[in-house]
């Protein structure tokens, strides 16, 4: 049985204002109608023998890439949450030791949740060809076939020199990110692949070869499962044994260490999608070379990617430029340059503003909220609850809420006091009052709260009483 693993654990810098640390490009719907994480999901259902899906990422993601792992696939296997990033080898090893507590004979297709990959016969034939070397005891690496010299991509180079044709070869050696002439002379050779981050193993192999080279990871990664907690649909590993485990990609840790390696060359449409270039050179573009998406008016303009989410966006003669806008934030930034765009998110985090981290609107496992306006004294939020969820039990120290329904029934608890309330109807929370919001209905529940008070951050909150096992915030 194949076990596919998918790891969502990245934030996707390159890729603001629309990816953001707490709503990362591995679940937004950067390419089609579903999400990143879903199509890396649909992707693997015509692999043959495959089993259920696990997923590794953070504690901050879990409610959003439970929701749409819950959408596509009826064949979820563990949610493994990480209370720290420690890089791809211990993630594979959590999961690895995981899987084989369940299914010990398992194949591990390991996937990050952020790839395209528009051929997808030619990735399931790739698997099946993987598969065969795993059965011999391989530690399987998926080499892309390269079309340009790529200088922002790591390489694996294969022998094949007297051996082609074949489906798989063994790894002669990993290669960093070269500078422009060697990444032309490796392109030319034609013995190197860009290196993808998706491997295909046994599960006992990978663990035997990691208690080779990486014993002090693999122990660490042992006590954190030993030690986990399950938490509604989530394990939660044990953070001070996964905190002190030395933190390594898989690449560095086994695979250019190990005699097993070998690479399964994959021509298949596949991008990493590491930057805004990269998203228009994958879409389908206009006659003048343009990625439009939203309400976007164009006027001599080429080879360009515009994108609106919330109004029209006009551009007048520009060529080879990005455009962005979202509800708080629009970039601007020349084709070539759009690596830089991470430096801008370095600023904004430095400088401690919200843009870096999070949209307006803000996901929550009962709904969202987003801020419609804000000032010194007073903040004003539209407030969407789902079908039979709630809010914590909650009160504040240091503000007073008002709530009015647009949309939808709300129960209401004031001090144990029970209201429901309809549409056109309010109600007060005097500060210091136990309070809790529930939608007992079957439409979401829509509303406007308006906050008063001398401090209205998310962190003015004490919880009685959570059945999404929060700490903080809502």
């Amino acid at each position: 049985m194949i076990i596919p693993v998918i790891l969502s654990g990245g934030s996707g810098t390159r890729l603001w204002p629309l990816s953001r640390a707490q709503y990362p490009k591995q679940l937004l719907p950067l390419v089609g109608e579903q999400t990143m994480l879903q199509e890396t999901v649909m992707r693997v259902r015509s692999v043959v023998d495959i089993g259920p899906v696990f997923c590794v990422c953070n504690e901050e993601h879990r409610f959003m890439v439970a929701e749409q792992l819950r959408q596509v696939s009826d064949m979820v296997g563990d949610i493994i949450l990480e209370p720290v990033g420690r890089n791809t080898a211990p993630a594979a090893a959590v999961a690895a030791l995981r899987i084989q507590e369940k299914y010990p004979d398992a194949t591990m297709l390991l996937l990050p949740a952020d790839h395209i990959i528009q051929d997808r016969e030619a990735f399931v034939q790739a698997i099946e060809f993987g598969k065969k070397a795993a059965d011999d005891g391989a530690l399987a690496t998926f080499g892309i076939v390269p079309d340009a010299p790529e200088t922002g991509y790591g390489y694996i180079r294969a022998s094949i020199e007297h051996d082609s044709g074949r489906d798989v070869y063994p790894v002669e050696e990993f290669v960093e990110k070269p500078d422009r002439d060697t990444a032309e002379q490796y392109v030319a050779s034609g013995t190197y692949f860009w290196n993808s981050g998706m491997f295909l193993f046994k599960v006992s192999r990978y663990l035997d070869e990691l208690k080779i080279f990486a014993p002090e990871m693999l122990e660490a990664c042992r006590r954190a499962l030993e030690n986990a907690e399950t938490d509604l649909d989530f394990l939660r590993l044990e953070r001070s044994s996964f905190t002190a485990c030395p933190s390594d990609s898989i690449d560095y840790a086994v695979m250019e260490k190990t005699s097993r390696a070998a690479v399964v060359p994959l021509d298949a449409g596949w991008s990493d999608v590491g930057a805004w270039s990269a998203l228009w050179g994958v879409k389908e573009r206009d006659q003048a070379g343009n990625v439009t998406k939203g309400d976007v008016l164009v006027h001599d303009v080429r080879n360009s990617f515009i994108h609106a989410a919330n109004r029209m966006v006009a551009a007048v003669g520009v060529d080879d430029h990005v455009i962005v806008e979202t509800a708080d934030a629009v970039l601007v930034a020349s084709k070539d340059r759009v690596q830089e765009v991470k430096k801008i998110v370095e600023h904004l985090k430095n400088e401690g503003r919200d843009e870096a981290v999070t949209h307006i609107r803000v996901n929550r496992p009962w709904g969202s909220y987003e801020t419609l306006d804000r000032e010194d004294r007073f903040l004003v939020k539209r407030i969407i609850v789902k079908p039979g969820s709630s809010l914590s039990l909650q009160k504040h120290y240091h503000r007073a809420e008002h709530w009015v329904v647009v949309k939808g029934t709300a129960r209401i608890t004031i001090d144990g006091k029970e209201v429901v309330l309809s549409e056109d109807q309010s109600t007060y929370i005097p500060l210091g009052t136990k309070h809790r919001l529930e939608n007992p209905g079957k439409i979401p529940l829509e509303l406007v709260e308006i906050q008063t008070g001398s401090y209205l951050e998310e962190d003015d909150i004490e919880r009685y009483d959570d059945k999404y096992g929060r700490a903080e915030g809502k």
